[in-house]
């Protein structure tokens, strides 16, 4: 784990909840919305693309969520975390492997940014973007992938 300000002991803890990535990709979404509370005005930008607003926290969200994600285990690769005043921003890979989707076992890893924000005495998620670009590819597949290309 790499944080920058290695004095900041509340920086730290932040780092240490958001491994809570292990529990999501579990199933254990509960846990997960425990551990990183979302703020009201959370955006999400998915790996699979697009971007959401707000975080669905109804029962019927958590259960397809806990659906999903059906067992695996995950590490968290910080590769830098600050801390402004009121504002955090973790950047890490989340080293991961389970089985999603019904799809059989496999590399899940993806590359995240986080931005907290304090609520009161407390972090909440305002801010998580994740991409499956954990393993470099060439500027021709990027260009696909950019043009929405499928093959």
């Amino acid at each position: 784990m790499t944080v920058t300000d290695s004095d900041d002991e509340e920086l730290a803890a932040l780092v240490r909840r958001t491994a809570a990535a292990s529990a999501f990709i579990r199933g254990d979404i509960r846990t997960y919305v425990e551990l990183l509370p979302h703020a009201g005005d959370h955006t999400l930008m998915p790996p699979c693309g697009a971007a959401r607003h707000g975080f669905d926290h109804s029962e019927e969200s958590l259960a397809a969520t806990a659906a999903w994600f059906r067992g695996g285990e995950c590490e968290l690769e910080v590769v830098r975390a600050d801390r402004s005043g009121d504002l955090a921003v973790i950047a890490a890979i989340e080293r991961q492997h389970g089985t999603v989707g019904g799809l059989p076992p496999q590399d899940w890893s993806l590359r995240v940014t986080l931005v907290f924000r304090r609520s009161g005495d407390g972090w909440q998620l305002v801010h998580r973007h994740a991409d499956a670009l954990v393993h470099p590819i060439d500027h021709v597949r990027l260009s696909a992938l950019a043009r929405g290309a499928t093959a």
